[in-house]
């Protein structure tokens, strides 16, 4: 059977695809380790506004600039702007399959997205279990990867938030992907302590700035909490499919984040939260929410274009630090 790359735009149950023997490819995470700018750069040029966010052009070009010729678009739960993608992308030649989490988080509603999904990649559902079992034996390692980063204060926030956010797709590659965090596992236990003064929350979808993390370390700070990310890995382990995307807190109300980040930032201490929010992104009004409910000091950044920490945002985040010290 040829193995074809199945583009898709946000976490899905991504276990269909795997066992259809295809191979999942999360576009956003080829978008941020490639080349970003020339991405959007070439999005705008076939006509995307500038005042879009830059994930969805990043995506589209992705997508045109490779052998992806199927993508899955989550509808419902995402971007909104997720459908014109698919339109343009449609118009490209490119197949595009619809992918929608309830909004009101409805069991039966779910259940039917993803039969409807295997009946898309013609796979037996049950084949669709064995392989969500495979891929548990995974999580349960990013599990345990999530809590020596909080515990024990050997993974940077850096390395939490890589191996978290590659687990939306597994790099293409379960049994790879494994056998290097089986590795990074073993390196790890033989670390000295990480040496830092602040225990630090990120909330939001991952960030575009690519020197983030770093720059919080060599400030003293880790992040020993990142919230989607997690998401991303399935930490709650269910055993049925249809539980498992519906503690999924990313596509459904802000409420249902809320629940759980209070209980991490208590678990976690966290001494303080960075709220991560796009240029151009709905959820930026999450962020009311959020200070209303986390009773903890908040530090809101806004990434638009790919690369590093401008130099206003440095300072932000140093005079933050130093109402912290005081």
């Amino acid at each position: 059977m040829t193995k074809n790359k199945i583009g898709f735009t946000s976490t899905f149950p991504i276990e269909v695809v795997y066992a259809a023997g295809q191979i999942p490819v999360d576009l956003n995470n080829i978008f941020v380790t490639g080349n970003a700018r020339k991405y959007i750069e070439n999005a705008e040029y076939a006509g995307y506004p500038r005042n879009i966010c830059s994930w969805i052009k990043g995506m589209y070009d992705v997508v045109l600039s490779s052998d992806i010729k199927t993508v899955i678009g989550v509808v419902e739960g995402d971007c909104s702007n997720t459908h014109s993608l698919m339109a343009t992308l449609k118009d490209k030649g490119i197949k595009v399959v619809p992918f929608s989490f309830p909004f009101e988080k409805n069991r039966p509603e779910l259940e039917r997205e993803i039969f409807k999904l295997e009946k898309v990649f013609k796979v037996d559902h049950s084949v669709v279990i064995q392989t969500k079992e495979r891929l548990d034996k995974i999580r349960k390692k990013l599990v345990l990867l999530d809590e020596i980063t909080y515990k024990e204060n050997r993974v940077t926030g850096s390395e939490n938030h890589l191996w978290l956010v590659n687990s939306s797709d597994f790099n293409g590659d379960p049994d790879d992907f494994e056998a290097r965090l089986d590795k990074f596992l073993l390196e790890v236990q033989k670390r000295k302590l990480i040496d830092f003064d602040f225990r630090f929350a990120f909330l939001g979808v991952p960030p575009i700035i690519s020197n983030l993390y770093d720059f919080l370390l060599e400030n003293n700070v880790n992040v020993v909490f990142n919230e989607i990310q997690r998401q991303f890995s399935m930490p709650f382990l269910e055993e049925s499919i249809f539980d498992q995307y519906l503690r999924y807190t990313y596509p459904y109300s802000i409420f249902d984040r809320i629940e759980d980040i209070q209980i991490e930032l208590k678990k976690r201490k966290i001494n303080a939260v960075i709220s991560y929010a796009q240029s151009f992104c709905h959820r930026q009004i999450d962020n009311i929410l959020l200070k209303k409910y986390i009773d903890l000091p908040i530090l809101t950044i806004e990434g638009d274009q790919p690369g590093e920490l401008d130099a206003r945002t440095k300072l932000r985040i140093e005079s933050f630090l130093d109402m912290l010290r005081m």
